[in-house]
Formats: C-alpha cells, sequence, structure tokens
C-alpha cells in the first residue's frame, strides 16, 4: 500500500512559476537573480500557508544551480539540484527558530557561515519564524546578517514582521506576502482534482477557497479532509454540511422574505439556522456580506468584486436589481448595529429576529412612501 503524501506537500511549488497568488513577488526574485542583484538578506513575511517558506527554497535552489535556465528556474540535473531534490544539500541550513531560539543556536549558525560552500555558489540559510529569536539571540545575529561573507545569504520569513527589532529590519530586503485570492485558490484546487481524477463542482472549491482565508496549505488540508469524506466526487452539498457552513441560499431567501415583508417565515428561517446549530453571530456576519455582495452588484463596474462563481454571481445581479441602494444603506446599517450589539446582549436571539424584522419594516416605509 502506498504511502498517502498530503496535497500541500505533494503540490508543493517548485519552481516560481507554479507559485499560486505571489507574481509580483516572484517576478522581482527572478530579475534580481537575473541581474545579478541579489541582496544579502531578505524577509518573507505574511500570513500563515501562503509561500514564504516555499518561496524561500525555490529561490536557496535556483541561485545555486549550475545551468539555470532562460526563465530563471532551476535545472533540476546539476549536483546542487539533485542534491537539494533529496533534501541532502550541504549549502541550504534551515533553522526553525522557534525552537532554536537562544543565543547558543545563534552562535553555531556564525560559526557555520565562516565555512564557505563545497559544491555550488551561495550558502543559504533559511530561518523560519524568525520572530521567536530572544532578543539577545537577534543581538547576536546582527553583525553577521549586515556583513556576511559574499557566499552566504540569509532568508529570514515570519508571520509576525512587528516583533523584529528595527535594527535587523534595516538590514534585510522585504517582501510582504499578501493572501492568496478566493479566485486564485480555487483554480489551483480545481488543478490539484483533475491531477488526482477527482469531481469537483466549482461552487464546492469556491466555499472551500472562502474557508482557507487565503492560505493555500489551509485549503488544501480541507480539500484533503473532503476527499476523505466523500470519495473522488466532491460537491457543494457535500462541503455546506462537512464543513458546516451556512449556505448562500439562507441569505437569498432571507433578503426575499424582507422584501415581501413576510414576518412569520422570516422567524421561521431563524428557527431553522438556529436549529441546525449555527449561531446568530455566524448569520449577522454573513447576512451583512451577502448585503454588501448586492450593493457592490447595483453597478455592473463593480459587481466583479464579488468574489463568487459565475452563477453564483448572476443571483447576486438578479436580486440587486429589487432592492434600491439607498435601502439597501438603511439595511446595511440595521445589520451592522446588530453586529456591534450582539456580543452584549443577554437575549441574542431576539436581537437578530428584531434586526431582521426592522430590515422588513424599512421596506415596508419605503412602498409607504412612495405610495403619498
Amino acid at each position: 500500500m502506498d504511502q498517502f503524501i498530503v496535497s500541500a506537500r505533494k503540490y508543493r511549488p517548485a519552481t516560481f512559476d507554479m507559485v499560486v497568488g505571489q507574481q509580483s513577488i516572484t517576478n522581482t526574485l527572478k530579475n534580481a537573480i537575473r541581474n545579478n542583484h541579489l541582496a544579502q538578506a531578505f524577509l518573507f513575511c505574511g500570513p500563515r500557508g501562503v509561500g514564504k517558506t516555499t518561496c524561500a527554497r525555490i529561490l536557496a535552489k535556483t541561485i545555486n544551480c549550475e545551468n539555470i535556465t532562460e526563465n530563471i528556474e532551476a535545472c533540476n540535473a546539476c549536483e546542487s539540484c539533485q542534491s537539494f531534490n533529496q533534501s541532502h544539500s550541504f549549502n541550504v541550513h534551515e533553522l526553525d527558530a522557534a525552537s532554536n531560539n537562544s543565543v547558543d543556536g545563534i552562535r553555531a549558525l556564525v560559526d557555520q557561515v565562516r565555512i564557505p560552500p563545497q559544491v555550488g555558489t551561495y550558502k543559504v540559510y533559511i530561518i523560519d519564524e524568525v520572530h521567536m529569536l530572544s532578543q539577545q539571540a537577534f543581538n547576536a545575529f546582527l553583525k553577521t546578517l549586515e556583513e556576511p561573507p559574499a557566499y552566504a545569504k540569509f532568508i529570514l520569513a515570519t508571520t509576525e514582521k512587528h516583533k523584529i527589532i528595527p535594527t535587523i529590519l534595516s538590514r534585510c530586503q522585504i517582501f510582504d506576502f499578501a493572501r492568496i485570492t478566493v479566485k486564485d485558490i480555487s483554480g489551483q484546487l480545481a488543478y490539484v482534482a483533475q491531477q488526482e481524477s477527482i469531481q469537483a463542482d466549482p461552487n464546492a472549491l469556491h466555499i472551500i477557497s472562502q474557508k482557507a482565508d487565503g492560505a493555500m496549505r489551509d485549503a488544501l488540508s480541507i480539500f484533503d479532509q473532503l476527499v476523505s469524506f466523500t470519495g473522488n466526487t466532491i460537491t457543494y452539498d457535500q462541503v455546506i454540511e462537512n464543513l458546516n457552513v451556512l449556505d448562500y441560499d439562507y441569505f437569498f431567501r432571507m433578503t426575499d422574505l424582507i422584501l415581501e415583508e413576510k414576518p412569520s417565515e422570516i422567524l421561521l428561517l431563524v428557527n431553522e439556522v438556529l436549529q441546525k446549530g449555527f449561531e446568530g453571530a455566524d448569520f449577522i456576519t454573513g447576512y451583512g456580506a451577502h448585503l454588501r455582495d448586492l450593493l457592490v452588484c447595483k453597478d455592473p463596474a463593480t459587481a466583479k468584486l464579488v468574489e463568487a462563481s459565475e452563477d453564483i454571481r448572476a443571483k447576486y445581479v438578479e436580486q440587486a436589481e429589487k432592492y434600491s441602494r439607498e435601502l439597501l444603506l438603511q439595511t446595511l446599517e440595521v445589520n451592522n448595529q446588530a453586529d456591534v450589539q450582539y456580543k452584549a446582549s443577554s437575549n441574542k436571539r431576539l436581537l437578530l429576529e428584531l434586526s431582521l424584522l426592522q430590515m422588513a419594516s424599512l421596506v415596508k416605509k419605503k412602498a409607504l412612501t412612495k405610495q403619498h
């Protein structure tokens, strides 16, 4: 029986072009290699799962390659590339600052830096979670970081740039990694599904991408979990059930009931949501996002800002036509007030119900104003 490899490892990018959602950073790094303008130290910062350590490894591998391609990618054939691929390169050293955050750990690294590379051009030191280093360790590292040997390159990675002392920041080229967009994550998940011969509903992949909150690693972990749950077919309903996500359909139904001024059915739908185990806060937050998307869809130029698949976006545009911009803003204001007051409320269910009924009364007032 073959050993299972999680998708986050199996589909980890091996070249700059394979990195998802960080084109500006990968292009800058490729140009630096092409023009031989490599800094002595880099700081990669950003949220988890967006490609910081992956880009550090690709950069380390590429600058040591003996036959770099015209597209600035490693050849995968030379001695340096092969040793890197087999995880026994003597030129690339990875240090986890979370477990090696003392002065002694940094002094050992500084002693290593003095030894030039035996194969390849550079010795590369990748220090992950660098913000975990102690103050004394940072100070011990400063001089080496400022004036390293020509063959030494440092790549620091962190999720918390604000914890790094300014004297370290001033010695590095800083690259801020962005959260990966829902569209980019969906595209990569579709590619992985195709490679694994898995039938995946685009709307299902979209929900996974939203749940991942901009982290590709999280998205691939959720994808693996759902494959274990569903087998080789991932449907929208299965994703909603497994991830316990409030379905788009609830918000579309609630909006129709508010527009049709049906208070009894509004209360019944609230009861249905709560009985399925969702918190009122989840509904208020989700409904606020739904109303925002409706407002965005009032103008065709901004409709593309809605992070949804084409068929769902079409439903937003259709429902937005039933609302005036003024009424949408008033409804959003009521929802926002409920969001602010929810935590302090002693009767949370009543607050949710009252807010939704107030939204329906706004529609009624608007209709009465038009009649007069």
